[in-house]
């Protein structure tokens, strides 16, 4: 069970971004897709899981085996620019 709050807080992350796959969640936390909905089901407000699960619906970079060949990358080049 996951309890500290910088995991907490990157598992909600790593659900939300678009690039990041499913495996790339279960490859760090152990946690497989339906456990994912599970936590996000938990630590969101109804509305903004709601919201969530609108938006990885079908959504093809979720999931390794559906994404292209031509994502190489889990996340946006901007998303860790230098402060």
């Amino acid at each position: 069970m996951i309890t500290k709050e910088e995991d907490i807080s990157r598992i909600i992350e790593m659900a939300w971004e678009d690039r990041t796959p499913f495996e790339a969640i279960e490859s760090q936390y152990k946690l497989s897709e339906k456990e994912v909905k599970a936590f996000m089901r938990k630590y969101l407000k109804a509305k903004s899981y709601k919201l969530w699960r609108e938006r990885v619906t079908g959504r093809k970079t979720k999931h390794i085996q559906l994404r292209s060949n031509e994502i190489t990358r889990a996340y946006c080049p901007t998303q860790y620019k230098q402060k």
